[in-house]
């Protein structure tokens, strides 16, 4: 039960972080991206499939509460789930560093491919909203790899 508890319960909160943040101040949620964080966090610490379906369920959400292109950022972020599932598994993203490059890397590259899918499919333009959306890949990294050392933490004290 706790197994599906803990993400149930994660994108629940990220949902609710997300929303505060828009109506506090909308450009902070092109710095603070929770549904990320949740989708990485559940990527390294679950398998791809689980990265993946993750990421579909933030990505939807997340498109939800924006008045982009509804589906853009589920694809994206289901991509991103299964990535990092899929290559925590193949290479060892433990050390801090290699966790802090590896996500970066990921959230870039989901941030990437969020704003190019929609200007490729929907004629959007490419922009950086004033250079706020490219802090997002060092913030989202800098959380979850918090968000991992936290848990790994708890987890070695409740054991």
């Amino acid at each position: 039960m706790r197994k599906y508890l803990e993400p149930v319960l994660a994108v629940v909160l990220a949902f609710a972080l997300y929303a505060t943040l828009g109506k506090i101040s909308p450009p902070l949620v092109l710095v603070f991206n929770p549904f990320s964080w949740v989708v990485l966090y559940f990527g390294l610490t679950r398998e791809e499939l689980f990265g993946a379906f993750t990421g579909s369920v933030c990505g939807l959400l997340q498109d939800s509460l924006t008045i982009g292109v509804f589906g853009v950022g589920g694809l994206s972020k289901t991509l991103m789930g299964f990535a990092c599932g899929y290559i925590s598994r193949k290479i060892n993203v433990g050390p801090l560093v290699r966790n802090l490059v590896f996500l970066f890397i990921l959230a870039l590259v989901e941030l990437a491919g969020w704003k190019g899918s929609a200007a490729f499919l929907f004629g959007t333009r490419v922009t950086a909203d004033h250079g706020l959306a490219l802090v997002q890949p060092v913030v989202t990294a800098l959380a979850t790899a918090g968000l991992f050392r936290l848990s790994a933490k708890l987890r070695r004290e409740g054991a």
